[in-house]
């Protein structure tokens, strides 16, 4: 599917996008009293670009750049937008890591010696 045609409701969805954003990792308690990292993504492909949330390992594993792929997700609505999320049935699969393959900024201060 492409990220268009997502709407809130929608089950088993497969959706390969690019992670255009990636917020710092933050420490949420569920209602049971548990803690979890939780990180917020953008996802673009040609068509748009949806919320998505990034729990435990997979904060690690998908950076910025990378395109992945959302399997079995589903989309829910979160203060009026569209989010997608695996739940617990949902897998996340890095089909290509982005430049860089991580969040680190290129080093700019690199000066070529001269000949």
């Amino acid at each position: 599917m492409k990220i268009n045609e997502l709407k809130a409701g929608a089950s088993n969805v497969t959706v390969e996008a690019t992670v255009a954003e990636k917020q710092e990792p933050r420490e949420v308690i569920t209602k049971f009293g548990k803690r979890l990292n939780v990180a917020n993504v953008t996802l673009k492909d040609d068509t748009g670009s949806i919320a998505f949330s990034l729990w435990g390992k997979d904060i690690e594993t998908v950076g910025k750049g990378d395109k992945i792929r959302v399997v079995n997700g589903y989309v829910s609505e979160f203060r009026g937008n569209p989010q997608l999320s695996t739940g617990k049935f949902g897998k996340i699969e890095v089909v290509e890591k982005g430049a860089g393959g991580s969040d680190a900024e290129p080093e700019d201060d690199y000066v070529p010696e001269d000949e």
